[in-house]
């Protein structure tokens, strides 16, 4: 059966209000938790940004649920030895029940200490530079690592889990899916592509597929999509423009041409939108599914998974694509 989990977005609340997200979601029946890593919101109307490793601390003393980084970028902004340090305190704090989710990150976030924007390829080289690091650090002991991107001298992480923190790897490209399942222990995307989950498997990776969306649970379907509109505009740029665009003022020029027509995404009040959503994953041959609520009505949306939501969930997987 497939895993439902909820997705707390730290671009859209502060960090009191996602320890009672994760809260309300575990009431809910939620079983794991994705939790977004940005500097930056993508637009001002988000408006929040805390430093996650902060707020995987409180929820490590509030909720019994495993979290997962959706995603951290290694690369750029935080050297991956300090990542592979804040990981395993995370994966200590949550008594193992923590993965650490990897991509190759976004100009709005990396771009704060003033380093050039690597081309997508450099990124990925970066990344898999950056996992090995992280790797190395998380074996024990004293280490040092001359790269080609990254130095490491004689670095020791004394507090560590019982079991080395997983690493599951974003991707969206098949360039990127191979990486993947060369050197993460799952898969994670935002899409439910069958197409990209069955590269993953043909390339070698083993490990599970994690998926995650957005909805917007409200009285009517009007309101819903109007709400995620003026909130998550940036969810239908297309293509590699999320990735290069630096300032939350670029997304917010670029959304301009957004319609709410164009947000694809569960809206209002109806549970049997929701469920094809869940299902579209399932078909595509995820093992855990994430949805994070749009917008203020949080207690709302809580109250409507689990009274019209749940009830029709989990779903049969003996269909699902691989």
């Amino acid at each position: 059966m497939v895993s439902i989990g909820y997705f707390l977005s730290c671009e859209e609340f502060g960090p009191r209000d996602l320890v009672r997200n994760a809260k309300m979601a575990q009431d809910a029946g939620f079983e794991r938790l994705w939790i977004s890593d940005h500097y930056h919101p993508w637009n001002d109307t988000q408006g929040q940004s805390p430093f996650v490793w902060s707020v995987i601390g409180a929820l490590s003393e509030a909720i019994d649920l495993p979290v997962t980084t959706a995603v951290t970028c290694p690369t750029v902004r935080i050297h991956p030895a300090v990542i592979a340090q804040a990981a395993a305190t995370a994966a200590v704090q949550l008594e193992g029940r923590f993965v650490l989710g990897v991509g190759s990150g976004e100009a709005l976030n990396e771009h704060i200490l003033g380093a050039p924007w690597p081309s997508a390829g450099v990124r990925l080289a970066m990344l898999e530079e950056a996992v090995e690091v992280i790797r190395l650090l998380h074996q024990g002991g004293t280490h040092s690592h001359r790269g080609e991107h990254y130095t490491v001298d004689n670095a020791r992480v004394y507090t560590l889990p019982n079991e080395p923190v997983p690493v599951y790897m974003s991707a969206f490209g098949p360039k990127a899916v191979r990486l993947a399942a060369k050197i993460a222990d799952g898969f994670q995307c935002v899409m439910p592509d069958g197409d990209l989950v069955r590269a993953y498997r043909e390339a070698g990776g083993r490990g599970p597929a994690q998926g995650g969306f957005k909805v917007c649970h409200a009285p009517t379907a009007e309101e819903g999509r109007t709400t995620a509109h003026r909130i998550w505009p940036n969810d239908g740029l297309p293509g590699e423009l999320p990735q290069v665009l630096p300032q939350p003022k670029h997304f917010e020029q670029a959304s301009d041409l957004v319609t709410p027509d164009m947000l694809d995404l569960p809206v209002g009040p109806d549970p049997e939108d929701y469920v094809k959503r869940v299902r579209s994953f399932v078909d595509a041959g995820f093992d855990e599914v994430y949805v994070s609520q749009i917008g203020p009505l949080q207690e709302e949306f809580f109250r409507f998974w689990r009274d019209q939501v749940a009830p029709q969930l989990p779903l049969d997987s003996s269909s699902r694509s691989r």
